[in-house]
């Protein structure tokens, strides 16, 4: 009998090991293709199958020209991922372009469903992530550059050159999903109250709330 219970615990040991990859980016793909319908008032985890599909769908322009980046941080995502383009949907692949003004920063921020690669367009960057160990991996990177955020890390990009930089950065997921930390804090609606935010930061609330006025909802 004990021999038989090492059996089921080795056979159950070695499908969690082969599970184990699945559950780290998007599901695996049932068919071909599976366009996503945004229309569809059906809600499920991704998107339904759009009835009728052509090549236009796999097709994506929104990428060509530098985004807008005139805002307090003086950088813009644009992306190309199931919301912007459906061709990706169920492919567990999406991409984006992220333009930075001279001294531009893509505030800390997380992913919680992808990792992030990002190739170097233009200009000069420092990155970085920390881990939950609360160490810092960050490096400069320019032109041709390549560099990986791992999954759920808490990462950023800042301008360090004089001219306008671009990156373009893909994710192994169809949505990858993003939270800004100040953002997410400061920005929330309804708001985190001012006395959980104090202490966290150890600041008084008035500090707190004249930060949380810098992120009011629009």
């Amino acid at each position: 009998m004990a021999r038989i219970h090492l059996y089921v615990a080795a056979a159950c040991a070695v499908v969690l090991a082969l599970a184990a990859p699945t559950l780290a980016g998007d599901p695996d793909l049932l068919q071909d293709v599976c366009v996503a319908d945004l229309a569809s008032p059906i809600k499920i985890n991704g998107f339904p199958c759009k009835a009728n599909i052509t090549a236009d769908d796999f097709f994506f322009t929104g990428l060509r020209n530098p985004g807008n980046t005139n805002n307090p941080a003086g950088s813009v995502v644009t992306a190309a991922n199931v919301e912007k383009f459906p061709g990706v949907n169920t492919l567990g692949v999406s991409i984006a372009r992220i333009d930075y003004a001279p001294g531009g920063q893509n505030p800390p921020h997380t992913h919680p469903r992808a990792t992030e690669i990002i190739f170097v367009l233009e200009g000069t960057l420092e990155v970085g992530f920390i881990t939950t160990a609360n160490k810092l991996f960050t490096k400069t990177v320019t032109k041709g550059d390549v560099f990986v955020f791992p999954r759920g890390l808490v990462h950023f990009q800042q301008n360090r050159g004089h001219g306008p930089a671009a990156v373009v950065a893909a994710f192994n997921s169809q949505l990858q999903g993003t939270q800004a930390i100040a953002m997410t804090l400061f920005g929330a609606s309804p708001p985190v109250s001012s006395d959980i935010l104090a202490k966290a930061f150890r600041i008084g609330t008035g500090e707190v709330d004249a930060i949380k006025g810098k992120f009011a909802p629009k």
